[in-house]
């Protein structure tokens, strides 16, 4: 039998049950093996084989990071610097640049470098409390580079890893003129990737400079087939009724959404699809059409927060941050944003066995320097985490 541990001496942020917060404020935690055995009142810890001393500690779910493209080579500083000097989002990609530039840097990558780099920015997000993150291919476009990316993602260690297949991310060049024929190749691959054990969902960027809804249609119809859960990049910069296109195929998520129609939201909650904000790429991209946040919290739709970590639009490492942008420029709730990046972030990878702090889940649980757990989105350019524990195993603490 698995060591029965109980963690005491916490303040605990659960996001379980009918409490602002989930909150129990003479809290404690029952580990065994991977699983929480039991969460409550100290007072009615039950039996244990050990104790570990949280020192008054806020304790929250261990962070999930729910969209995330971690694994590229090369980075695009100078586009930034583009973007500064009036270049726009569209006015790159079509020039060659954006995605196109990843790509290029990607394939000329070999695994080892890819791995090293992958591992790094992994480790920062770790480091800001992440024990479980999403990791989308579609910086290689070709079924030799889509596979060594998702390989890489595999091997990493220090989190869960989920993996997404996102070869209908841009159109290679060697592909130009050719999307539709580009598409099919998208979709051949697939059932090689998932052979190999290598995807875990299926995701496309519908949009005007990315797949129309008739070629996203397509990807979805060959992950269905395969029996793979769909996402999607939608109506970030325009809207295209991707949502509504992926709602019909029951999509764990739809992501960015700034231009999200009524109809998209009320498709979301019926479906109950996670609307997944990636206010990093926002505020990168200077954008001023904000996603229809009021909207969606009428309508119920669960509302997550991730990085969108990627080399172009979200050079964020910081999860943390992502918090305070999530309330000072989407005017969540500390609350919400919180469960944006644990129980919803969850919810939009499929995962029932985390996201919150209640029995029969995961040991996925962060203890944090602070007096309540508001203090997480409220602080910007500091890092309160204590302690990481994952699987039920105590991680190495961020240098």
């Amino acid at each position: 039998m698995s060591e029965r541990v109980l963690w005491h001496n916490a303040r605990l942020a659960s996001l379980d049950g009918p409490a602002p917060w989930g909150w129990i404020e003479n809290g404690a935690l029952l580990t065994e093996g991977e699983r929480i055995a039991w969460v409550g009142d100290a007072s009615a810890a039950p039996a244990h084989d050990s104790v570990r001393d949280l020192g008054g500690a806020v304790v929250t779910p261990g962070l999930v990071d729910c969209h995330t493209h971690l694994v590229y080579g090369g980075q695009r500083a100078r586009e930034f610097e583009m973007r500064l000097h009036g270049a726009g989002y569209e006015e790159i990609a079509r020039a060659g640049g954006g995605i196109r530039s990843t790509v290029a840097a990607t394939r000329a990558a070999g695994e080892g470098e890819l791995l090293a780099l992958a591992q790094r920015r992994l480790d920062a997000l770790a480091g800001e409390g992440v024990t479980t993150v999403e990791i989308k291919s579609g910086y290689g476009l070709s079924l030799e580079a889509e596979a060594r990316s998702l390989r890489v993602a595999r091997r990493l260690q220090g989190a869960d890893v989920v993996t997404t297949y996102l070869g209908a991310h841009a159109l290679p060049p060697e592909y130009t003129g050719r999307q539709d024929d580009y598409v099919a190749a998208v979709c051949d691959w697939m059932a090689a990737l998932q052979a190999e054990g290598l995807v875990d969902a299926v995701d496309a960027f519908c949009e005007g400079i990315g797949f129309t809804p008739a070629q996203t249609r397509r990807v979805f119809e060959a992950a269905s087939a395969l029996k793979l859960p769909v996402k999607l990049h939608a109506e970030q910069l325009s809207d295209q009724g991707g949502t509504q296109l992926a709602c019909k195929f029951d999509a764990l998520s739809c992501d960015h959404l700034e231009h999200l129609s009524p109809a998209g939201v009320q498709a979301m909650a019926k479906t109950g699809t996670v609307a997944v904000l990636l206010p990093g790429a926002y505020y990168f991209l200077r954008e001023t059409k904000l996603p229809p946040v009021a909207a969606l919290r009428e309508a119920g739709v669960p509302m997550a927060v991730s990085t969108d970590h990627n080399p172009g639009t979200s050079p964020t490492l910081s999860p943390l941050l992502m918090l305070n942008m999530a309330c000072t420029l989407f005017r969540l709730t500390p609350e919400e944003a919180l469960r944006g990046m644990t129980v919803n972030a969850a919810r939009a990878l499929g995962l029932a066995d985390r996201g919150r702090l209640a029995a029969g889940l995961r040991a996925d649980f962060c203890a944090w320097d602070i007096e309540h757990p508001n203090e997480l989105a409220y602080y910007f350019g500091r890092n309160p985490l204590r302690l990481r524990v994952r699987g039920g195993r105590t991680q190495p603490e961020p240098s």
